[in-house]
């Protein structure tokens, strides 16, 4: 009996050993360089917010969070990439709006963005802004439809692509307010208001940090922001819901990583960036360039990023827009 109780104990001690290892793990993670995948270009915003939260990451954690951009196939060859990485929290993704417009957009896609990821953190949140050429006989919204309604299918409007974020807000314009405009993708939002500005299309929807620049040097007019409450960078600019009640678009980031981190790790990662998104620093950084920040908890972004896809297929379905 002697001999089954030191055997007992023993076996009770080593449990204890492997389990207080086992939180002794987790509390020190990362314990290498971490890789970050941005299914974009460098440069972009999204690419943007990637490298404000790894840096602060490194900063905090002690260990490398390298940003990798993966771009190609419309944001899916990085997203696949990542979404298809070991879960164990040392390959992560910065996500944007253009992966929940896409779950429905790509009939066909070989992975399901919400089910196939982990929520982690919500990162930096822009606006996307409804802006005419100065030559439009449109000051506010309310005369802009009236003029699409004279009209049907005359007004042009450029986007950054078939199924970016722009693209999908100005189709949620035309199904909410009864209009309809005429869409000419480019490769890019950069390329779509280079022919905004030389009137070659009438009215674009994008994301505040690519045009902000135009709006306050008045060579491009503003009628709208498509969030709830008004931007400080444009506050004399009224909300679209003011026009067109109940609508909301807005272009988001935020960090993910494939099905099945352990949540320790998705709390700590969490907590870091929050306290990232609390920063004044890091608060102006992204003020700069006409975004704010996205501070939320993982099963917030995840419930968030559900209604985002549910949301856009509505307006997918509506429109018929498809993928090339």
């Amino acid at each position: 009996m002697h001999g089954r109780r030191i055997v007992s104990f023993i076996t009770l001690a080593v449990s204890l050993i492997l389990a207080s290892g086992g939180v002794v793990i987790a509390q020190s993670y990362p314990t290498r360089s971490v890789k970050v995948i941005v299914a974009t270009a460098a440069g972009g915003s999204t690419d943007i917010a990637a490298r404000i939260a790894a840096q602060w990451l490194q900063d905090r954690l002690g260990q490398s969070f390298v940003v990798e951009n993966r771009p190609g196939g419309a944001n899916n060859t990085g997203t696949e990439y990542a979404l298809r990485s070991a879960p164990d929290g040392y390959t992560l993704f910065v996500a944007n709006s253009v992966n929940t417009i896409n779950q429905t957009f790509y009939e066909k896609l070989p992975f399901t963005f919400t089910t196939d990821s982990t929520p982690i953190a919500g990162v930096m949140r822009s606006l996307v802004v409804m802006q005419v050429h100065p030559s439009v006989q449109a000051k506010t919204v309310a005369e802009f439809i009236a003029l699409a309604k004279a009209a049907p299918g005359k007004i042009v409007m450029g986007s950054g692509g078939l199924g970016a974020t722009g693209h999908v807000a100005g189709e949620l314009f035309q199904m909410m307010s009864g209009t309809k405009l005429n869409h000419v993708p480019y490769r890019g939002e950069a390329p779509a208001l280079t022919d905004l500005l030389g009137g070659h299309v009438q009215v674009a929807f994008t994301t505040l940090t690519s045009s902000i620049e135009y709006l306050k040097a008045g060579t491009l007019r503003p009628l709208a922001v498509s969030t709830a409450t008004r931007s400080p960078s444009l506050p004399d600019v009224p909300v679209m819901a003011d026009s067109v009640p109940g609508y909301e678009a807005s272009s988001w980031s935020g960090l993910l990583g494939p099905k099945g981190i352990p949540d320790d790790v998705v709390q700590k990662l969490n907590r870091e960036i929050n306290a990232a998104l609390a920063d004044a620093t890091i608060q102006k950084r992204f003020a700069d360039i006409g975004a704010g920040t996205f501070p939320i908890t993982p099963a917030e972004f995840g419930q968030f990023l559900v209604a985002d896809t549910e949301k856009w297929a509505r307006v997918i379905k509506f429109s018929g827009m498809k993928a090339n």
